[in-house]
């Protein structure tokens, strides 16, 4: 074939397994053969659509078995995937189609109302429903049936951009950071030889596959071994256990958040989960007590750090470490190569803080239309800076221990304050805004706002989070605002944020909050 990337899978497993299962959602199953073909009917259309190679293709929605078959499809014909967070507001997807250059967005029925309040969508070339199609839009699966099976083979490079990921941006605005068809291959190769992934694995997908660690964690190395794929269209503690007992699930990737609400669940003690071969975590350290309630249920963590640019995984901790090196996100996976430096990029000692560089086939070329972030984030050699800070024990496994950047981690989501303090911006009562992550018993980590108001005006922070509501997901409205005279700042006139952290800690400030709006997060991640 000359299809060197990922678009090639679906045919060579279907030549190797056919019959085997592939996709499991709901009550239907799909095998390789079938995945085959309907992925060959969808980049048929597409290429009738006018999709061509380096062209994008945009997806939005929850987890479906059309996101893969979308994904691949794009793959077959050269072009680029761009999975869209479907818990975005509109302002916020309408930058990133923009940005992109989108030339077919797919939606599902559950982003139509978001759908139709998008500006972009008058510069695609179509618009394809999974269901509930409206006026001069497709209908996917009467659209896929039209397509010619024939099977497609094209020039395709490993060097080629297969996906590209936005990540919200430290300056207030998402950058996509591409991922080629050789970073999938070797962060899949990496999965593979980390997890031991096996054929007969039927791997739960409970996490949303626009997120980097739930499609190239485990769909895609699942994919490539030919297992099954039993795919949850959001995340549902009880619809977990239940899918764990039907389908006998050996593996599956999940944030804290949500292990921990399986172990608080009423059906934690009498569960079968006898099945489950492997349990990865990612996206936050897993508390050491939440580890020995696994244990003591005869159940392990593979934990690891990575990032969307590095494909994700860098360094990975393997199941039989898990108990011994508690809180340690690993040593550097096969391959790829990570270093802890000083700021002059010296290697630290160990014991000794450090941002981490990573270099490696799976680390991003750099990111869509954005030299100037490019070239920014790397360093002499070709290495990748993280903005993230960690130690490095003797033995070499990494320990991370803080962010240069000020992106925090809630609920498993990466939230940038300065895309929020963006948007804080835009109410006309507010003069500053400042804001920092913060401890959360549920989500790890929520936003704390600190907000000076203009003279003159009167602005609550309800008022506030309400305003933030149209602009920003659900999941980045800060949990709570403080009002202040002022913000601690440097003599070059930059936020204190450190004195804020402490504020927060000696509990100095007086919060005027209301309780957290999490009814993106409530249904399910």
């Amino acid at each position: 074939m000359r299809n060197a990337g990922t678009g090639a899978w679906p045919a060579k497993r279907a030549q190797m397994t056919p019959d085997r299962t592939a996709f499991v959602f709901g009550d239907r199953s799909l095998t390789y053969a079938e995945v085959h073909e309907r992925v060959t009917r969808l980049a048929d259309r597409l290429r009738a659509g006018g999709v061509r190679a380096g062209d994008r293709v945009a997806y939005l929605g929850p987890n479906h078995t059309a996101f893969a078959e979308t994904m691949f499809a794009t793959h077959v014909l050269g072009a680029i995937f761009v999975p869209l967070n479907f818990r975005l507001a509109p302002p916020e997807l309408d930058y990133m189609l923009g940005h992109c250059g989108a030339k077919i967005l797919l939606y599902a029925p559950q982003c139509a109302g978001t759908v139709r309040a998008l500006r972009q969508t008058a510069a695609l070339d179509e618009i394809v429903a999974l269901d509930g199609a409206a006026p001069g839009e497709r209908d996917y699966e009467s659209w896929l049936a039209q397509g010619d099976p024939t099977p497609i083979d094209l020039p395709v490079d490993l060097a080629d951009i297969a996906l590209v990921l936005y990540t919200s941006g430290t300056t207030g605005r998402p950058k996509g950071a591409m991922l080629s068809h050789a970073n999938l291959v070797w962060n899949t190769f990496n999965i593979i030889i980390g997890v031991d992934v096996a054929a007969d694995e039927t791997t739960l997908i409970s996490a949303p596959l626009f997120h980097v660690a739930a499609l190239n964690q485990t769909l895609l190395p699942t994919f490539a071994k030919g297992g099954r794929s039993v795919i949850m269209p959001s995340w549902d503690v009880d619809g977990c256990y239940d899918l764990i007992e039907k389908h006998g699930v050996t593996w599956m990737f999940g944030v804290t958040t949500m292990f921990a609400a399986l172990a608080r669940s009423p059906r934690w003690s009498g569960a079968d989960l006898s099945s489950v071969r492997t349990l990865m975590a990612g996206g936050a350290a897993v508390p050491p007590a939440l580890i020995r309630a696994y244990q003591e249920r005869g159940l392990v963590f593979c934990q690891g750090y990575g990032l969307t640019e590095t494909s994700p995984g860098a360094t990975f901790l393997e199941a039989d470490q898990s108990a011994r090196r508690v809180g340690s996100a690993g040593v550097p996976v096969l391959f790829a190569d990570v270093r802890v430096v000083r700021p002059d990029l010296t290697d630290t000692l160990p014991g000794e803080p450090g941002e981490v560089l990573i270099k490696g086939p799976n680390v991003t070329p750099g990111y869509w239309d954005d030299p100037a972030a490019t070239a920014a984030a790397f360093v002499k050699g070709g290495w990748f800076r993280s903005g993230d800070l960690a130690t490095r024990d003797e033995d070499g496994h990494l320990y991370i221990v803080d962010r240069v950047k000020d992106m925090y981690i809630s609920g498993g989501e990466n939230v940038y304050p300065a895309e929020v303090e963006a948007a804080l911006f835009e109410h006309p009562a507010v003069a500053e805004a400042a804001v920092i992550g913060v401890p959360d018993a549920t989500w790890g980590e929520s936003g704390h706002a600190f907000v000076v108001v203009r003279p003159g005006q009167a602005v609550t922070g309800e008022d506030l989070r309400r305003f933030l509501r149209s602009r920003l997901a659900a999941y980045k409205i800060p949990g709570q605002v403080t009002m202040v005279d002022d913000l601690p700042k440097t003599g070059s006139g930059k936020i204190l944020k450190p004195r804020l952290r402490e504020q927060v800690q000696s509990g100095s400030q007086e919060h005027h909050s209301a309780a957290r709006d999490r009814a993106g997060k409530a249904s399910g991640l």
